[in-house]
């Protein structure tokens, strides 16, 4: 151990009970394990590496480092703090930090063949992990990782741990326009106006935890057909042992203790190899309960591992039962017609406790959906709106340029958006492009088009449960005259009462040019017939500068709900209000981004109850 690796204080291993609805989930994380935790969270050393050199000297075995920095937290606010500065100053271009920390070594929680794994919630966009000096991989192979809004993890040999370690961690982050950024600035689109400032790094928390040499990785996928009342599960395990195994479900009803008999139990053996092996399995509810957002009925999946020798891996999640499907000129959940009542959810550098409470805020609004905005957030938002009843719209965060790179980025950070969020009955429409931001000649690069296509087509078959929009705004892609989006989506931004009505007759009388920003549909010609449902899933902005000025609240109150009522007018299946919160330059939010309180009636949003 180097001598110069001075200690600090860690957060002591936490055991983890079956989750209810009374229990709060300490991890970003939306799949749980019954087991211990040690979270590695709080003071980290911090240096700078403006020229590069922490590899070429191996800062990792071994470094004197010049400042402390609190996990979890961006890279801009320690970046700026290691400066002395008062406010976080824009980036010139690549951004590189270390940090590390030592730990004791952990306890094991179980007496089954078992590891240690080290979890990051988000972190990024490009990070390396040394322990004790030593490259880690990822479960997923990599000694680079790259994203920055969803978790990874690595397995520890028990081997590798001293009686007193260290982690060490290299994050280098860009303003490179290839690489998925949702709406922080970048070398193509700088800060200001729509655009924000960067907020990268170490984002979310870490740990470590005992997890079974063979097991269940922490994910799992649900898909309902509620006329069959079966559910289809996909599971990952994760083996070192080749054998036979048995995968067990229980499902259980969520929150009546934990004596309660499974109202649903079945088991599956299979034969596992060493590795990675996805899984799906089927198992029957008869008179299931479905979920709804007037409804929120959840289930809860124990979901277990089984070996020759008994020993059991088990992860829990809770779920529900849904089917969200459009039809013609309407969406239907659970096979009855409904309404989009929505907002535009920008969470920016909103920290969890604020997040849950801007939900709460937008269900006081009257919402019955949440478009979160090109952004990943902590997974433990995705289970409250399952828990409160509030639908989800999510999109990949977009580059900002559009190039071979930028699309197979793009397509590797909606696989590992969707691997870690398919659990969730909330969420419902997925976005792949935004206003063709990663796209901007998807009208003329038939690359461009087909690599949009692909992604619309697998997620069609891959991912049965959600509607998918191919790029929301305008310029969605019509192939032979079909539509590759499940909505036909529009972006309407007018002050003015009369203009608004014009546009919203000439959109549902099948208007492609004109409307919005740009034409609806690039690529063949598309003849609206009503045989697709549209969403103006972007208006009003009451309060922005270029939408009308700022406003006091009664006014923008009042115009809402004339652009509201002139919506409902018309064969129109929901509409987006934009925002939920101020962010940066842009002051059109109704709810107050710190305290969750609302700055306009409550139900103002809510036209399904007219």
């Amino acid at each position: 151990m180097n001598p110069i690796h001075q200690s600090f204080n860690v957060t002591k291993v936490v055991k983890e009970h079956t989750p209810t609805e009374l229990q709060e989930n300490p991890l970003p994380r939306a799949v749980l394990r019954p087991n211990s935790h040690y979270l590695l969270d709080g003071q980290w050393h911090f240096s700078l590496d403006n020229e590069d050199r922490g590899l070429r000297e191996e800062w990792y075995l071994g470094h004197k480092y010049d400042h402390t920095a609190h996990w979890p937290g961006s890279v801009e606010a320690h970046v700026t703090a290691a400066k002395g500065q008062k406010q976080a100053q824009p980036w010139q271009d690549k951004v590189i930090v270390w940090y590390e920390r030592e730990f004791p070594r952990p306890e094991r929680s179980t007496s089954s063949p078992s590891m240690f794994q080290l979890t990051f919630g988000a972190c990024g966009y490009e990070t390396r992990v040394w322990l004790n000096g030593r490259l880690l991989t990822t479960l997923d192979g990599e000694e680079v990782h790259y994203g920055e809004y969803t978790s990874f993890s690595y397995e520890i040999d028990e081997e590798h741990l001293l009686s007193l370690n260290y982690l060490t961690v290299r994050i280098a982050s860009s303003m490179d326009a290839e690489i998925p950024r949702g709406k922080q600035e970048s070398h193509v689109y700088k800060r200001g106006g729509i655009w924000y400032q960067t907020y990268t790094g170490a984002v979310r928390s870490v740990w470590l935890e005992t997890v079974e040499r063979n097991r269940l990785r922490s994910r799992v996928g649900v898909i309902s057909v509620i006329e069959d009342s079966l559910v289809r599960f996909g599971l990952t395990t994760r083996i070192h042992d080749p054998g036979d195994y048995t995968i067990r479900l229980k499902i259980l009803e969520r929150g009546n203790g934990e004596n309660q008999e499974p109202i649903a139990e079945s088991d599956f053996p299979l034969h596992l190899e060493a590795g990675q092996k996805h899984q799906f399995v089927v198992v029957d509810m008869p008179d299931a309960e479905l979920w709804s957002p007037d409804n929120p009925h959840l289930y809860r999946l124990v979901a277990q591992l089984i070996d020759e020798n008994g020993y059991t891996a088990e992860i829990e999640a809770n779920f529900g039962l849904r089917k969200f499907e459009a039809r013609g000129r309407h969406l239907y959940l659970n096979n009855e017609e409904i309404y989009i009542d929505g907002i535009l959810y920008q969470p920016g550098t909103a920290t969890y406790e604020e997040m849950r409470r801007h939900m709460y805020a937008m269900k006081e609004l009257g919402c019955n959906l949440v478009r979160v905005h090109i952004a990943g957030v902590d997974p433990r938002i995705y289970n409250l709106a399952d828990e409160i009843g509030l639908l989800l719209w999510v999109e990949v965060p977009s580059p900002h340029s559009s190039t071979p790179l930028s699309r197979a980025n793009h397509r590797d950070e909606l696989l590992r958006m969707l691997a870690l969020i398919e659990t969730n009955p909330s969420i419902v429409i997925w976005s792949l492009y935004n206003e063709d931001w990663g796209a901007q000649d998807i009208a003329t690069n038939p690359n461009t088009r087909q690599y949009i296509m692909d992604a619309y087509h697998y997620m069609k078959i891959r991912y049965p449960q959600f509607l998918v929009v191919d790029n929301d705004g305008w310029q969605h892609i019509s192939y032979e005259g079909k539509l590759k989006s499940d909505i036909l989506t529009a972006h309407l931004y007018t002050p003015e009462l009369d203009r608004w009505k014009e546009l919203l007759d000439q959109i549902t009388a099948g208007q492609m040019v004109g409307v919005a920003a740009f034409p609806l549909v690039v690529g063949d010609p598309y003849f609206y017939r009503g045989q697709t449902p549209i969403i103006v899933s972007e208006w009003g902005g009451f309060g922005f500068s270029d939408y009308g000025g700022p406003q006091g609240s009664e006014e923008r109150a009042e115009n809402i709900r004339l652009f509201k009522q002139e919506l409902r007018k018309r064969a129109i299946a929901g509409d987006i209000y934009t925002q939920a919160t101020n962010i940066e330059e842009e002051r059109n939010g109704l709810i107050d981004p710190h305290s969750g309180e609302l700055s306009v009636p409550a139900g103002l949003l809510n036209s399904r109850d007219d």
